[in-house]
């Protein structure tokens, strides 16, 4: 027999299947028993322009169902093992084929086909009511302290007078919750339906890490990842057209894979910023990330450099992770180096203990005071200036 609040969210479900006609795409439908519903479409993954259409409509059906304050819908896309392939060109004539190929490295080459398929293009997003501004930070390599980087920029910007959120894109490692001391927090729906961000240090915030349990892997496929990130910046309380967001900080998934690439794509980004490490194999990674940018036309600031040495109670300096990579990775871009933050102990402990190393007075407070100055300053130059060319030389 059931429970009174399981016969509640029994009878919500049965309630949304019956609104939407319980179609065969209809893959998953949940609800909690205040009324928080969470569905999983099946759609076509060559047809994802019809999905998110498909995704829009069941969001708002829902919404209109009795007892149902907030509905979040995801999507999923598999294609069939005996789905054939579409048929290869014809080979073209030897003359035609040798006349439009490019080096791509030590010899490889790729016909303009490949290269039309590998150079994304970036429609202009519209923009999100109530956020002016929005900073991607991004890494294309995970472990460099991108998200602290993030997280502290946001505090520096918002301990400036600025309106600040900060949005936690990093679906499988979410760690801006840690950050900001605020792991039990419970977001929730206001009267319009949006999503209320959680405040914290005078920052907006918003994490798959509020709404996900922290055991549990997040096992998603693609379209599912962009449309919870797509619900957190467009379906979020983060401003209104009377009172905007200054500025909304984007901390991004690691790499240049399909999430980190939809964003560049779909989201109205004013400019971005790349954090490395100095050692070589962060590097090289780094040129992955500004590429991506540049082939989306998303204007890069330049570049922070984190773990740039440590310092002794003597005073020594030691280059535990290489010396000066960020500054010539940011000359052969054609970029500015941003910052180089040292191995401080008060930078690694706000980030393990939820207190946020630029909402103090020390040093590393300081370091990040003047990040914020001078990511504004570059920011600002935008408006004026054509966006810096960033230079790939073989």
């Amino acid at each position: 027999m059931f429970k009174p609040k399981a016969a509640k969210v029994a009878g919500l479900e049965q309630a949304i299947k019956d609104a939407l006609g319980a179609p065969d795409w209809l893959e998953m439908v949940r609800v909690t028993a205040d009324g928080q519903a969470s569905l999983i479409l099946k759609v076509d993954p060559d047809d994802m322009e019809s999905a998110e259409s498909r995704r829009i409509m069941v969001e708002s059906t829902v919404r209109k169902v009795p007892g149902i304050v907030a509905a979040n819908v995801g999507l999923t896309a598999e294609r069939a093992a005996n789905a054939s392939a579409k048929a290869p060109p014809a080979p073209l004539p030897k003359k035609i084929a040798d006349a439009s190929v490019r080096r791509v490295r030590k010899g490889a080459r790729l016909s303009d086909e490949a290269l039309e398929q590998s150079t994304p293009a970036r429609s202009a997003p519209a923009k999100i009511p109530g956020i002016s501004r929005i900073i991607a930070v991004a890494s294309a390599k995970g472990g460099v302290g991108k998200s602290t980087v993030a997280v502290n920029l946001a505090v520096a910007l918002q301990q400036s007078g600025l309106s600040v959120g900060i949005l936690d894109t990093d679906i499988y490692g979410p760690s801006i919750p840690t950050m900001l001391g605020t792991v039990e927090a419970d977001p929730r729906a206001g009267d319009d339906k949006k999503l209320i961000p959680v405040q914290a240090f005078g920052l907006k915030s918003l994490s798959i890490g509020y709404l996900a349990d922290p055991d549990a892997p997040m096992i998603w496929r693609g379209p599912i990842v962009m449309s919870a990130i797509t619900q957190m910046l467009n379906d979020a309380n983060w401003g209104s057209d009377d009172d905007p967001l200054d500025v909304l900080i984007i901390d991004t998934p690691p790499g240049t894979g399909d999430a980190a690439l939809t964003l560049a794509q779909r989201v109205p980004l004013n400019a971005a910023i790349i954090v490395t490490t100095p050692q070589e194999i962060a590097l090289a990674d780094v040129r992955r990330g500004a590429a991506m940018f540049a082939k989306t036309a998303v204007p890069v600031l330049g570049v922070v450099e984190t773990m740039s040495w440590f310092e002794d109670p003597a005073g020594n300096r030691h280059a535990v992770f290489g010396e000066g990579g960020g500054k010539r990775m940011a000359d052969q871009l054609g970029l500015p180096l941003l910052a180089q933050l040292p191995l401080l102990n008060a930078i690694r402990e706000g980030g393990d203990t939820g207190q946020p190393a630029a909402a103090g007075s020390d040093e590393a407070a300081a370091l990040f005071g003047d990040l914020a100055k001078t990511v504004l300053t570059e920011l600002d130059a935008l408006q004026t200036i054509p966006a810096p060319e960033i230079i790939f030389e073989d």
